[in-house]
């Protein structure tokens, strides 16, 4: 899927999202699952999971295409091989850890 979570958002957000909400119709005090209240609070949260989840997809893919045909999404090569750190700050985050990118790629200046 090519996903590029470096800080773990989806995880924090998707998953504990996701187990939130279903807490709630499991541990509802009035009409949660292990309280007595039945399926139907679970069930609710479920149908909500899902269609946040559809909408969201949605959303995303059409907001992310509108961008990718407009302004673009990615950086040059020989950026993204330099770090962007440099193209977008003009400092190395980690001096001393970067690739001699100028001398592997053939060029002096980024693209």
């Amino acid at each position: 899927m090519k996903i590029d979570d470096p800080v773990g958002a989806l995880s924090v957000h998707l998953v504990n999202g996701v187990w939130g909400t279903l807490a709630v119709g499991l541990f509802n005090m009035e009409k949660g699952l292990f309280y007595g209240g039945g399926f139907t609070q679970i069930i609710n949260q479920l149908i909500g999971i899902v269609a946040i989840g559809a909408f969201t997809v949605a959303f995303s893919v059409v907001l992310w295409l509108v961008l990718k045909q407009t302004l673009g999404i990615r950086v040059s090569k020989h950026e993204e091989q330099m770090g962007l750190d440099i193209g977008e700050h003009g400092m190395e985050a980690y001096a001393g850890f970067t690739k001699d990118v100028d001398s592997f790629m053939g060029s002096g200046s980024l693209e």
